[in-house]
């Protein structure tokens, strides 16, 4: 990050870094984190906002039932995305389920290597293999 972009890293709680800066063990990670910089960026909310959001979610201490610190970090990172999403109005929580479900979807059903394309809520296959509401 640079810093005219407004981002402070330094504000941000218990941000996995390293001397490059930020590190992700997992591509959803990266993106999670690029998720927030952008909405940042747009002037959705403003930083101490973010670090407010995130910090009571630290507080909460739900580790999500995940045992690396990393995947426990960032799950707290996307649960105080979602509650500053919907505070905001900027989604509902019934789009975040959707779009969950976009993304679940096309992880699955994604090749080794190839990049995730969403492809939308109406996306068609059979239900043999698993279910879920649209």
């Amino acid at each position: 990050m640079t810093a005219d972009s407004g981002v402070q890293l330094g504000q941000i709680p218990n941000l996995p870094r390293n001397r490059e800066g930020p590190y992700f063990d997992e591509p959803w990670q990266l993106t999670a984190f690029g998720i927030v910089v952008t909405l940042y960026r747009k002037g959705l909310f403003t930083w101490p906002e973010w670090v407010r959001y995130l910090s009571a979610e630290i507080a909460l201490g739900n580790t999500f039932d995940v045992e690396d610190v990393n995947g426990i970090y960032y799950r707290q990172w996307l649960a105080a995305l979602e509650k500053i999403v919907i505070d905001k109005n900027l989604s509902t929580s019934a789009e975040l389920v959707e779009r969950k479900e976009q993304w679940r979807f096309a992880d699955e059903h994604r090749g080794f290597g190839q990049p995730l394309v969403l492809g939308g809520a109406d996306h068609h296959h059979d239900h043999d293999d698993h279910t879920h509401d649209h």
